[in-house]
């Protein structure tokens, strides 16, 4: 069986990263000092942690090490099994210049273990929709990872990820956006609408208020909503249930066969984007 891997900057549940049977780097966050791995939500508390960001703990995040990368992915390659990692954008961390050099290392020892690296060009359940139907076509395709790939390179344009945030002051802490900007934004009600653009963040909307950036993120799920294709609608939040609920109502209004999937936003992620932050991910029509 191929051994397929993802990480935790996905935000794909672990419950259905357990049921494809995959192996998880778990990606470190540190909150007021205290370094920790995120887990996929096995252990995470949501609440306990936005509410922390709110009374101003300071949340960051880092990247692996070769040393680390190397220890992670060697008994795999021991195994002589074929590898797939389907990963988190590149442009959005340097941590995969230290992961290139262990599998490097790796490749030279083992050069007769097959291994690739997908990259979705996106992050958080942007990434984790691809996982879950990359694992799902791979499990149900003989675990070939070379088809697997191809049918990823073949969907990955069609993944799409709108989230608005509560507070800029985090994006800027971040490195998102300029603090002044965050504090004009903040002081002027300006809720922008985020997505993935080539494998990088981009603003698509500033939107005067919450509702009406949820406005925005609904009207262009219905414009681009591609329901053909098995895969659910997700809903996350950072803590901020009340307009989660409203926007999975107003989804299933209109689409009431619709598999609609909420998950929280985790550590990783919930540190760049702060607490109160909403978004929707889904497959989108080709363009």
């Amino acid at each position: 069986m191929a051994t397929i891997f993802c990480d935790t900057d996905s935000e794909l549940y672990y419950t259905h990263a357990n049921k494809y049977g995959l192996e998880v780097i778990r990606m470190p966050y540190n909150l007021d000092g205290e370094e920790k791995l995120a887990d996929l939500g096995e252990t995470f508390d949501p609440k306990q942690f936005f509410d922390s960001m709110r009374a101003g703990a300071k949340a960051s995040t880092a990247g692996l090490n070769e040393e680390v990368y190397y220890d992670i992915f060697k008994p795999f390659f021991e195994k002589g099994e074929d590898i797939l990692y389907i990963a988190f954008s590149s442009k959005m961390s340097k941590t995969f210049d230290y992961l290139d050099i262990a599998i490097n290392r790796l490749t030279t020892e083992y050069p007769n273990v097959k291994y690739r690296r997908f990259d979705t060009l996106n992050i958080c359940l942007g990434t984790g929709i691809l996982v879950y139907l990359g694992a799902k076509y791979c499990r149900e395709h003989g675990d070939d990872i070379d088809a697997t790939y191809d049918y990823l390179e073949s969907i990955r344009d069609r993944a799409g990820i709108y989230f608005s945030v509560e507070d800029m002051k985090y994006l800027a802490r971040g490195g998102r956006i300029a603090p002044a900007k965050a504090k004009i934004g903040n002081l002027m009600n300006i809720k922008p609408v985020l997505t993935v653009i080539d494998g990088k963040l981009d603003v698509c909307k500033k939107c005067n208020g919450i509702s009406k950036a949820v406005d925005y993120m609904l009207d262009t799920f219905e414009q681009l909503y591609d329901p053909s294709i098995d895969a659910p609608v997700i809903i996350l939040d950072a803590d901020n249930p009340a307009r989660a609920d409203e926007m999975e109502r107003r989804v299933r209004a209109n689409h009431p066969d619709a598999e609609i999937w909420r998950n929280a936003i985790g550590p990783v992620v919930g540190a760049h984007a702060g607490p109160g932050t909403l978004g929707i991910i889904y497959m989108t029509k080709a363009r």
